[in-house]
């Protein structure tokens, strides 16, 4: 059973159909800033896509050379892996009406390669409410796929709360959980983590502690005031950034001492439905540049919010930087990120 309030379900359709603009875009960051002056020597660079699925998407993506470009230019990527892998959905109907996700090993792989990611530098979270809609074994064949991948995972119960990885000449800590379940409890214990207290986090040999959350409600560009205390909670606890995802649209990002917090990156490959409104198609790539100097190791040197689009292509999306679209699309898209951030987006 889900753990989502009866008000949100009634809400789901409505936002998803009309992603909501309420909120206030006073007191939030801009999407791109220098917090290191002048920047370090030397630097790791993170780069935190959003949520990755097959829902919209039957065969691999396209993707606009500077994008890959982009990605490619990271020392880690760190993204969301919102549908189980597996050979053959368990959850026949649920997944063909768009309810229960699936993917398989072969379209992830091939959808890794059409964005220029290398398997080897790629972090994805398994802490979210879609990674039991295959049932437990769909849960283990995912686990098992993305080890048969090379590909690392985060948000695992049996890792415990934070697992550490190498970017660059840095090491950095991950701690994802889960606010949302599509299951039981009972399923999610012990295999999926729902650890939200970073007063217990082991932070021993990490330069820089991140967390990434599956967390705030659907469809809203602006985060709850609840997910906003939890973010203080993080930046409180010495938790020096936060990339969000579940929202599945853009949301702001705030500055709370030296900690950066991006609320929500939306999709990277659509997780909603194959066709979805144009506000629910735009996606963040958040860059951040981490020092590795002596004096200020592990400290945010640099962050940039990369803004895309993912238009329809037939049977899969096209991913394109918001300065390569055209016309009024474009307009448009410009005109919801000035919504959404304080100050203007800057072009690649």
């Amino acid at each position: 059973m889900s753990n989502y309030p009866f008000s949100y379900k009634l809400s789901w359709l409505p936002r998803f159909l009309k992603p909501s603009l309420g909120g206030d875009v006073h007191g939030f960051a801009p999407a791109a800033a220098t917090m290191i002056d002048p920047p370090p020597k030397r630097t790791a660079r993170l780069a935190f896509i959003g949520d990755i699925s097959a829902v919209a998407n039957r065969s691999a993506p396209q993707c606009d050379p500077a994008i890959a470009k982009l990605l490619g230019s990271a020392d880690l990527v760190i993204g969301n892996c919102e549908s189980p892998v597996v050979d053959r959905p368990s959850a026949v109907l649920g997944t063909r009406l768009g309810t229960h996700h699936a993917m398989t090993g072969r379209f992830l792989a091939g959808a890794l390669a059409a964005v220029g990611i290398a398997h080897e530098k790629l972090v994805l979270s398994l802490a979210n409410n879609h990674v039991l809609d295959q049932g437990v074994a769909g849960f283990d064949a995912t686990v098992a796929a993305l080890t048969r991948l090379g590909i690392r995972t985060i948000g695992l119960a049996a890792g415990g709360p934070v697992q550490r990885f190498a970017a660059g000449p840095l090491n950095v800590g991950f701690a994802a959980f889960t606010l949302w379940r599509n299951a039981d409890e009972n399923l999610f214990a012990g295999r999926v983590s729902m650890d939200s207290d970073p007063a217990h986090w082991p932070r021993d040999g990490v330069d820089l502690l991140c967390a990434v959350p599956h967390w705030d409600w659907e469809f809203r560009h602006f985060p709850r005031a609840e997910t906003q205390a939890l973010a203080r909670r993080l930046a409180g606890q010495d938790v020096g950034l936060v990339a969000g995802h579940h929202a599945h649209v853009v949301q702001p990002v705030e500055r709370i001492g030296r900690t950066i917090v991006a609320y929500g990156l939306g999709d990277f490959l659509g997780t909603a439905l194959a066709r979805q409104p144009w506000p629910g198609r735009i996606g963040g790539i958040l860059v951040v540049d981490v020092s590795a100097d002596a004096g200020t190791r592990g400290a945010i040197a640099s962050y940039r919010l990369h803004p895309f689009v993912r238009l329809r292509a037939g049977d899969h999306e096209r991913l394109l930087p918001v300065e390569a679209l055209e016309g009024r699309m474009r307009g448009k898209v410009e005109g919801r990120l000035r919504a959404i951030f304080p100050s203007p987006l800057p072009t690649a």
